[in-house]
């Protein structure tokens, strides 16, 4: 479970990708925006997008003032027209499938992309949703009662934690 090295392997693969043609970038908060953030300055691209998630999630009112305080500190900022947009969202971890639903529910509130790729450094593997990232850093298991939360050194460099699900 190497954060870092997941992320060079989604970097090499979007810098393919850049050769078919331009896309824009649209990084999930927190993680994912952090992720987003770093890929628009390694590739040289001049802005990335951030999507916050809080107020699509179906468990909306169980998360209450968590969902507000990150909705207030990383709010949505799209510095691009989505409307016939290449959007690639990028998350950190990718395991049931409801935020990446709520991310697209956020995204077209927008307007109308005309392709939505996702890129995910790890992906948990188990579903609720139908949803399957195009882009994956690596494929992992562990125990359900555990999460994965991504951490940013002060150099920018990423790793994984586990933590103990809160019930």
């Amino acid at each position: 479970m190497n954060a870092e090295s997941s992320y060079i392997k989604l970097l090499e693969n979007l810098r393919q990708r850049l050769q078919a043609g331009s896309f824009e970038l649209a990084g999930l908060a927190m993680g994912g925006a952090w992720i987003a953030e770093r890929l628009a300055q390694d590739l040289g691209l001049p802005h990335y997008g951030v999507i916050n998630v809080a107020f699509h999630r179906d468990d909306y009112a169980e998360k209450g003032m968590t969902a507000l305080r990150t909705a207030s500190t990383m709010s949505t900022d799209l510095p691009f027209d989505v409307n016939g947009a290449h959007v690639i969202l990028i998350d950190d971890v990718l395991f049931t499938g409801r935020t990446v639903r709520a991310a697209l529910n956020e995204l077209f509130d927008f307007g109308r992309p005309a392709q939505v790729d996702l890129m995910v450094l790890a992906d948990r593997g188990k579903r609720e949703l139908p949803v399957c990232a195009n882009f994956v850093g690596e494929e992992i298991q562990i125990p359900e009662e555990q999460i994965l939360v991504l951490e940013k050194d002060l150099a920018g460099k990423f790793s994984f934690q586990l933590e103990e699900r809160e019930e």
